[in-house]
């Protein structure tokens, strides 16, 4: 197998982050290794740099995108694994989802059952994600927010702009490999608990409004006009609803028969214009 750089994030994953690289060395022994230290406050740098890893810093946290845009930006071979830091990914499906890049993919996905999600709350949104992905691609999306996954170096390069500095960087780098028509796979792989020590960066009430939102992005990074023109279509059927409505019963029209029908005009240049958008961002 030839040599591969793999990326870390870690943010205060003192505990995990030296049994991680352990395992991964005796895996993949001449295997670029970068752990990008996110602002930790414990010895995290300090145990990656004593286990022989590369260690980016960020002065202060950044996100997990961001940590995983810098190590992106500095790998050195043109394979790239991302894998957590808090132990969950096991360094042993490294060369199994490499076998799959290597039949012709672009980007292979470290796929989780569904017992592996880390709590209620979180299979539920990952769900929802899955369902309006897949519903948006065309492709049936299994997981698509993972984080475990492998890449060639020069095609996820590409799309660093459009990654977001913080925990959603999976779900855009899926939809943004698909909608440029490179080839994904998702291939399953077990994820372990998180290690006594570590907890999850992720708050799922204070972060529920920031779901929400990802969801509208994925549904606008990929093919606006399936978003807009359902919306569009409700409002005006609501206009000819309401509209037939009042012309019979109040024999006039009415002012917010007039809005519906606007706004459902509205809706559906929007999604026009943001569909032109999405090209251009797409173009090679």
């Amino acid at each position: 197998m030839s040599p591969v750089s793999v990326v870390i994030p870690a943010k205060n994953e003192q505990d995990s982050i030296g049994p991680l690289l352990a395992s991964l060395r005796q895996v993949l022994p001449d295997c670029e290794i970068l752990v990008v230290d996110d602002g930790s406050s414990d010895a995290t740098a300090r145990v990656a740099t004593e286990s022989g890893a590369r260690v980016i810093r960020h002065p202060v946290s950044r996100g997990n995108g961001a940590a995983v845009k810098s190590g992106a930006r500095q790998a050195r071979h043109p394979v790239v694994v991302f894998m957590d830091g808090d132990g969950q990914h096991d360094p042993r499906d490294v060369p199994r989802l490499i076998a799959r890049l290597q039949e012709g993919y672009d980007m292979v996905v470290g796929c989780r059952a569904r017992g592996m999600h880390a709590g209620t709350f979180r299979w539920l949104a990952n769900a929802l994600y899955n369902r309006l992905a897949s519903w948006m691609t065309g492709t049936p999306i299994p997981d698509l927010t993972s984080g475990f996954r492998v890449a060639r170096t020069e095609n996820f390069r590409e799309f660093l702009p459009l990654l977001p500095n913080g925990f959603s960087y999976p779900t855009t780098s899926t939809m943004a490999f698909l909608r440029a028509g490179y080839g994904v796979a998702f291939e399953p792989v077990e994820v372990s608990r998180r290690q006594e020590g570590t907890q999850s960066h992720i708050r799922p009430l204070l972060d529920g409004g920031r779901f929400l939102l990802i969801i509208f992005r994925v549904a606008t990074l990929y093919a606006p006009l399936k978003l807009f023109t359902p919306l569009s279509a409700a409002l005006f059927v609501a206009g000819i609803g309401y509209s037939t409505y009042t012309l019979t019963v109040l024999s006039r029209f009415t002012n917010f028969g007039a809005l519906l029908f606007v706004t459902a005009l509205l809706v559906f240049l929007i999604g026009l214009v943001s569909e032109q958008i999405t090209a251009l961002m797409y173009k090679r």
